[in-house]
């Protein structure tokens, strides 16, 4: 009887040291891939990730040409992959992620607008998928420019929730 009392407790302790994040999908049965809202318990520990650039895809390339960067969406999935890194030295993934912010220029080859299409096929590859079905509340913008300079086309920062 003890035993089954102490393994309760021990249980239910271990249980309550676990992040509670409910996510709140959007309205209408929307498939678009963000959640309307995320809610965290205060025994989680958030992560305020900077913003992160992507590295060249071909160094062999002019620096700072469309060549060196790529498109939006090669330029998005290099983030993504960067964030993979920091992210296991942080002890987390995707699947943490609660909120995302996704900064665009204006892509040249597209009049000036930014390239949302592209962003959204490397993004799908990371949420909203069967292995990792969590999605993060989001916002995109578009901007001016990046500090990495020309042909630069995307910086995305995100807030993560660790659990503690």
């Amino acid at each position: 009887m003890k035993k089954s009392i102490l393994f309760a407790a021990t249980t239910l302790f271990a249980a309550s040291t676990l992040a509670d994040v409910t996510r709140h999908a959007l309205p209408n049965n929307s498939t678009f891939p963000i959640s309307r809202a995320v809610e965290v318990t205060p025994d989680t520990t958030l992560i305020f990730h900077s913003g992160m650039v992507p590295g060249p895809v071909d160094p062999k390339a002019e620096r700072g040409s469309r060549e060196y960067y790529g498109d939006t969406e090669t330029q998005a999935l290099n983030v993504f992959k960067r964030f993979e890194g920091s992210m296991k030295e942080l002890g987390v993934d995707f699947g943490d992620v609660i909120k995302m912010q996704v900064f665009m220029v204006g892509d040249p080859t597209m009049d000036g607008k930014m390239d949302f299409a592209g962003f959204m096929k490397a993004y799908v590859k990371y949420f909203g998928t069967k292995e990792q079905p969590n999605k993060p509340a989001r916002s995109a913008f578009q901007i001016a420019g990046l500090a990495g300079g020309p042909n630069m086309l995307i910086e995305i920062e995100m807030v993560i929730a660790k659990p503690e």
